[in-house]
């Protein structure tokens, strides 16, 4: 019997072994993370102290620093030299807001979407133009015509007529023009193939209007110059009858948001004035 205890004995002692082993190896998750793990057959084994935090990529990527130059103001850039011109346009949009389909991004000409900084050799401290709008920017610009002929109308309604203020007293105090059109009050005709002559403008010289559908453009020739106006950048045209002249108006055609972008032309024949007004703002006449 008591060889059988002492036989037990040494059977019993390598069963324990594996348990300390588990201890050891619970003592190493729980402790110094470089802690040595022995495992039943000898070896043993290590735990990693570094865990990825999806960054390391790209903190192996190569970096430019640019400068981005929009609307007057410079802005420091970090971005992967590897990275396509669309990417670089994302950017560029958190930076300043632009939308990246209303950018216009120049490095030596227009930049590529398609290839890579690297690719266009784009270097550290290399100045990035950019040219565009925000949506903000192209939706107070193009505020509707509709929307302003309605807000001109309502100040028209507020002021005295428009014949007796002083800015324009003093073009209609000098009288009607000696070589201006003869004029019909109270019918309507179509524009004639000759350009409308012998107006004023509100400096006092004369001025002569030229339709050129053909361009869709308003030419208004001085003696100085002539400007070329497109008739779709004309937001409303203002008129009213002056007072003793009746066959004859002033008029102001809207080239802006706001009253100071106003051309004014006076002793416009009244025959011409509708249509005038639908040539213009859109309503064609065939002839």
């Amino acid at each position: 019997m008591a060889t059988q205890d002492e036989s037990q004995e040494v059977i019993m002692e390598p069963e324990a072994k594996p348990k300390e082993d588990e201890l050891l190896c619970e003592n190493a998750d729980k402790g110094d993370p470089e802690s040595v793990c022995h495992t039943e057959g000898g070896n043993t084994t290590s735990q990693d102290s570094s865990i990825s935090n999806g960054d390391d990529a790209d903190d192996k990527q190569e970096m430019v620093d640019l400068k981005i130059i929009w609307n007057k103001i410079k802005y420091d850039l970090k971005i992967p030299v590897d990275s396509t011109g669309a990417k670089l346009k994302e950017s560029i949009h958190s930076l300043t807001g632009l939308p990246p389909a209303m950018q216009k991004v120049m490095y030596k000409g227009l930049l590529p979407e398609d290839k890579t900084l690297r690719e266009i050799r784009i270097t550290n401290g290399a100045k990035i133009m950019v040219v565009g709008s925000t949506i903000n920017d192209v939706l107070a610009v193009n505020t509707p015509k509709e929307v302003i002929q309605q807000e001109v109308k309502a100040e028209e309604n507020k002021k005295e007529p428009l014949c007796r203020q002083k800015q324009h007293r003093k073009v209609l105090d000098k009288g009607k023009p000696d070589d201006i059109m003869p004029a019909v009050r109270g019918t309507k005709e179509r524009l004639p193939t000759v350009p409308l002559s012998g107006m004023f403008n509100k400096s006092g010289g004369k001025v002569r209007l030229t339709f050129k559908l053909e361009q869709d453009q308003l030419w208004i020739g001085t003696k100085e110059r002539t400007e070329k106006v497109p008739m779709g950048s004309i937001k409303n045209i203002v008129t009213e009858p002056i007072e003793g002249h009746e066959e004859y108006h002033m008029m102001a055609f809207q080239l802006g948001p706001t009253e100071a972008s106003q051309y004014w032309v006076y002793w416009v024949p009244a025959q011409f004035v509708d249509a005038i007004k639908d040539t213009v703002l859109g309503k064609w006449q065939y002839f």
